[in-house]
């Protein structure tokens, strides 16, 4: 009986597969896609990161485990790791707090202009990030960008600020150009969250007198903190990716003050502008690495997924049984 139980399974997803063929005939593109530029890159670097090899030889020389080695002495290696958390746990905060706040106003079904409101704040996720690296060079430029003009005719400061080339002030540049862009997104999440909060719990709270402050405190916020966890970790893997942002801000500079992982890989592998010699093992080893403290924070994201469907099970339940 359980042969022919999963033999009439596997016929009936072979039926399934036959019937949605067009479907995997439109998907295939993409797939191949992925699959050539993703999916064997990726796999392909555990087997690189094994390697002495320049990317230029035919011939590269296996070194075992010697690159992984290497990587666990080079004090630039812990230079960038440090500033990639850092980076990660200076942004996702401010980020998740300020479009908390934006998604609550743009929440309020008096505010007429909401929609226009939400549009505007979205514009800059669909930008591309590298176009938005290369336009903020201009408008955060030392001389004759719009920044710093503004700020000198507002009498704020006396002398034009280098937001970009002073290494005390080009990584938090870069984190708050990071969370204007991508600000957008995290709003949008929030908003799917709070339309979660039924709005005769807001009826009843004002009935029961109630403030704004009080009602956001005390009912909308324990209501959507079980979402905040997963919206905080895809803020987190998010912020451990914006190689295209910082290589087109700052290019890891000044003085490897905004050289995160991913710019520690590129110029390790590319050997860029001649400031080392191209060592693709070496760079996918340091990949590899990074490569697993991404993964681990996806593992804690996908715990997290599964604790909160749990808890809107057993919401349900409770609201089903009363």
């Amino acid at each position: 009986m359980a042969r022919s139980a999963r033999s009439a399974a596997a016929g009936s997803l072979g039926r399934r597969i036959v019937r949605a063929r067009w479907c995997y005939l439109f998907v295939l593109p993409s797939l191949t896609l992925s699959i050539l530029f993703t999916f064997y890159p990726a796999v392909a670097s555990w087997w690189i990161s094994l390697l002495d090899w320049s990317g230029f030889s035919s011939v590269p020389v296996y070194t075992g485990l010697d690159n992984f080695r290497e990587v666990l002495g080079d004090e630039y290696f812990w230079g960038a790791f440090r500033r990639s958390f850092i980076f990660m746990f200076a942004a996702v905060p401010l980020q998740l707090g300020i479009s908390l706040i934006v998604a609550i106003v743009l929440n309020d079904s008096k505010l007429r202009m909401a929609p226009f409101f939400r549009t505007m704040f979205f514009i800059p996720v669909v930008t591309t990030a590298a176009i938005v690296g290369i336009v903020m060079t201009f408008v955060l430029a030392q001389h004759n960008g719009p920044v710093n003009t503004a700020l000198m005719d507002l009498g704020l400061i006396d002398q034009p600020v280098d937001f970009l080339g002073n290494p005390d002030l080009a990584l938090p540049t870069v984190i708050g150009v990071f969370v204007w862009k991508w600000m957008g997104l995290t709003m949008i999440y929030w908003l799917a969250a709070l339309q979660v909060v039924p709005a005769d719990v807001y009826e009843a709270a004002r009935v029961d007198g109630a403030n704004r402050w009080q009602t956001h405190w005390r009912i909308t916020m324990p209501l959507i903190m079980p979402f905040a966890a997963i919206i905080t970790l895809i803020g987190a893997i998010g912020a451990l990716n914006v190689f295209p942002l910082i290589q087109t801000l700052t290019g890891g500079g000044p003085f490897f003050a905004t050289e995160v992982m991913e710019i520690y890989i590129y110029r390790t592998a590319f050997g860029v502008e001649g400031a080392t010699a191209p060592r693709l093992g070496y760079a996918s080893a340091a990949g590899v690495w990074f490569g697993i403290c991404v993964m681990l924070i996806a593992l804690l994201q996908g715990l997290a997924a599964r604790r909160v469907a749990a808890m809107r099970r057993d919401l349900q339940g409770g609201g089903a049984r009363s």
